[in-house]
């Protein structure tokens, strides 16, 4: 008999890792331990690290402070992908340190977007609407 194929969503493990992973990397950078001049630039956050089912690949999203000049970031992250490995591998006590690969954190933008459709002009007076008050008496109970 097969087992079900779990489709929720990531596993306990794979969160608690990831945030072990998101801690340690957002140290290095806070301490600058990557030597790098772009990095040393910018001050970078990293909202989330999601990990692959066998926990060998690290997808950390990242946004500099004000959302300005990602793409020399993400390319300055990249090419120290390396040496952001092994340190992670001696700060979180995993079996295997996972490959690591930097997007953009995109959650802000998104953000913005549904702020943006919620108050405009097409459903805001759907939000400004009373609720509907219902009163228990009311009802029939045939």
């Amino acid at each position: 008999m097969a087992k079900p194929v779990k489709t929720s969503g990531p596993s306990q493990r794979q969160l608690r890792v990831g945030e072990l992973i998101r801690h340690a990397l957002a140290e290095m950078l806070a301490r600058g331990d990557i030597h790098d001049d772009v990095l040393a630039k910018y001050v970078i956050t990293v909202p989330e690290v999601r990990l692959s089912p066998d926990l060998k690949l690290a997808t950390a999203y990242i946004m500099p402070l004000g959302g300005l000049d990602v793409k020399p970031v993400l390319k300055a992250l990249g090419g120290h992908t390396r040496y952001i490995r092994g340190e992670i591998a001696h700060r979180v006590n995993l079996k295997y340190a996972p490959n690591i690969r930097f997007l953009q954190d995109e959650s802000f933008a998104e953000a913005e977007r549904i702020d943006a459709l919620l108050y405009s002009e097409k459903v805001l007076p759907d939000i400004l609407k009373p609720p509907l008050k219902i009163n228990p008496d009311d009802h029939d109970d045939d």
